[in-house]
């Protein structure tokens, strides 16, 4: 015969393990090799393996018994109780404690609602000085006329008669390993232990509608492209009374035509002559609140960038704001008058090949 593997080494837990390391091991081991959850042809014997393992670990006496003597001078000990599945209350009904009933329980909680989504399109000024707007979002809602019940005015749903009421039925079985208990869920209530019998004609007994809702959203100053509001409780009814859903709000920021938003900065660009660049000029730029005036130093170059501070994009949710930067854009004519060529003509007489002053 094959030698009897250590029984701490068939829970898979430590000497030193505790009663409720070793009943936690024990649950997890036993649900996977439970005959009617694994058809393996060892699944059986190992199963059997386990049940001898924990009888022994979880009874105080019987593992410092083990501990001391190991299984061969344990057997005196092992021989005063009858072994087996009904020794600790029948197998069937620790799984039934293990796992019974969670399943249940949990579909017949309070459920909460599914969560909606919704697109929001927004100018770059909308988003840089927040904006209130309007959108319809269809849901589904507890039905008007039974608010949530399924039943007709007037009725109310009855216990079920098949399950009692706790959505699952139980079906006892025997076996030389001891008794077991099968749990389903129950075909007549599907679980939810009560069942409509006058169902309530404008939701057709599903307690449920779609309804079509204008919901008005408060849009921040400083939201950017993706940016995502969430409006709690506007997403879909829950169920047996369960709280609803939310409403995620996601921001699409559209292009400008001249402005480059870069975080909470603007950018623009300048365009000036030669002229303006060389002497030196004063223009009015356009910003997100107005129009600002700006000073063009002489002697700008091409992508020299001047700074209009704390005339960019509202931090959001905070204080302050960005900065707007003018990028200086240097602007050739592509055509000139025959009095702008002789003045450029002569103003080229005055400079060397490097276009510095002779």
């Amino acid at each position: 015969m094959p030698t009897k593997r250590d029984y701490y080494d068939v829970l898979g837990v430590s000497r030193e393990a505790t009663d409720d390391e070793i009943k936690t091991a024990f649950r997890k081991l036993a649900f996977k090799y439970h005959p009617d959850h694994n058809r393996e042809p060892e699944a059986e014997q190992k199963f059997k393996e386990l049940n001898e393992a924990y009888e022994v670990l979880s009874d105080r006496d019987k593992r410092s018994a083990y501990d001391r003597f190991g299984r061969g001078g344990a057997e005196d000990i092992f021989r005063q109780q009858p072994f087996g599945a009904d020794a600790f209350g029948g197998i069937g009904d620790i799984f039934d404690v293990f796992f019974g009933g969670a399943a249940t329980a949990a579909r017949q909680a309070p459920q909460r609602g599914r969560d909606l989504s919704h697109d929001i399109a927004l100018t770059l000024y909308e988003a840089a000085s927040g904006v209130e707007k309007e959108i319809s979002v269809l849901r589904t809602e507890y039905c008007s006329l039974c608010h949530g019940t399924a039943s007709a005015p007037g009725s109310q749903p009855t216990r079920c008669p098949g399950c009692g009421g706790t959505g699952q039925v139980r079906h006892v079985q025997q076996s030389i390993f001891g008794r077991f208990t099968n749990i389903s869920t129950c075909p007549q209530c599907r679980g939810e232990g009560r069942i409509v019998t006058k169902p309530c004609q404008q939701c057709k007994g599903t307690g449920k509608e779609k309804q079509l809702r204008h919901i008005m959203v408060q849009i921040p100053a400083g939201v950017d492209n993706g940016s995502r509001l969430r409006l709690s409780g506007e997403g879909e009814a829950g169920a047996r009374g369960g709280s609803p859903g939310d409403l995620y709000i996601t921001i699409a920021v559209e292009t400008h035509e001249f402005f480059k938003r870069e975080g909470d900065d603007i950018h623009y660009e300048l365009p000036i002559n030669f002229a303006q660049a060389a002497l030196g000029t004063e223009v009015e730029v356009p910003t997100l609140k107005d129009k600002a005036r700006l000073k063009v130093p002489p002697g700008s170059q091409a992508g020299h960038v001047l700074r209009l501070k704390n005339m960019g994009i509202p931090h959001l949710n905070g204080r302050g704001r960005g900065d707007q930067f003018v990028i200086i854009k240097v602007v050739t004519p592509d055509s000139l008058t025959r009095e702008q060529r002789r003045l450029l003509e002569e103003l080229a007489k005055t400079f060397d090949s490097e276009g510095k002053d002779k």
